[in-house]
């Protein structure tokens, strides 16, 4: 009954942080917003936030909490999104997205206050960043894991590969890198820009526990987190998503990267979502 009343609740919590992001894009306005690259991780960032991290909702800054980093940095709105259903970001600065003086820009910029750990925005930078975190949290004997959101354009990056080859060396046991795979990037698909081929087994070769799963599938998502607990390697998970996930007019289609968000999608995004 637990496991169930888990999965509801991130369920219901995913269903929140996608109605979030929908009330930043439409407020940008001009300023338009990377929907879909928020929307294909909503389910991933929802079970990080809802159930799977270690955190203090009245304390941001509490120092045994999981860090997250999410080095697709563009795909902020969902993360903006999870903050506020914590309690870390008001509804009311949710709207302040993209705006003059917002603390909320484009790309997270380092806000403890708001529980915003780490400044992202250059791909190919959030899992060094997340190993230095990871050995920190050993050297100072501390229980802490640490969480990486990057994306499958983001492996052209080497990079990536660089930390995913110093990560096993270092015996990072407490780092998980989640691999948004979408099978999409600003300028086209991934087959057509630089086709990385088989992700699983280019992490595995690379020495971490590599397993593959739906990524907007919440029971899946929830039993390999429960279970990842005692494999004592770095732990990768190539999460196969749909870019623009949940909205008929932006699934699968890559024109909705980065763009406006007009009134009448919106409204006809909310009719779908409120179907759910």
């Amino acid at each position: 009954m637990e496991k169930n009343e888990n999965i509801k609740k991130i369920e219901n919590f995913a269903l929140a942080v996608r109605k979030n992001i929908l009330e930043m894009a439409v407020s940008a306005g001009a300023s338009s917003a990377h929907f879909g690259g928020a929307l294909s991780i909503t389910e991933i960032v929802s079970t990080l936030f809802a159930h799977q991290m270690k955190i203090d909702k009245k304390n941001p800054s509490w120092e045994e909490r999981d860090r997250f980093i999410l080095s697709k940095g563009h795909a902020c709105l969902a993360y903006y999104g999870a903050l506020c259903e914590i309690g870390y970001i008001s509804k009311q600065e949710l709207q302040t997205f993209e705006k003059n003086d917002t603390n909320l820009l484009g790309h997270p910029v380092i806000n403890r206050k708001l529980g915003i750990d780490f400044s992202n925005g250059s791909l190919g930078m959030g899992l060094s960043l997340g190993i230095g975190v990871a050995i920190s949290s050993k050297r100072k004997n501390k229980e802490f894991n640490v969480y990486v959101i990057v994306g499958d354009g983001e492996c052209n990056e080497g990079s990536v590969w660089e930390a995913a080859m110093a990560a096993p060396n270092f015996k990072l046991n407490n780092l998980y890198v989640i691999v948004d795979k979408n099978n999409f990037q600003q300028t086209g698909s991934n087959k057509e820009i630089m086709n990385v081929e088989n992700l699983k087994d280019k992490w595995s070769s690379f020495g971490w526990d590599t397993t593959e799963l739906n990524g907007h599938n919440i029971k899946e998502l929830y039993n390999y987190f429960q279970e990842s607990q005692k494999i004592m390697k770095p732990k990768a998970i190539i999460a196969n998503t749909v870019k623009g996930k949940g909205f008929s007019f932006s699934e699968n289609n890559n024109d909705w990267h980065h763009s406006v968000l007009t009134k009448s999608f919106y409204e006809k995004a909310l009719k779908e979502l409120l179907k759910n």
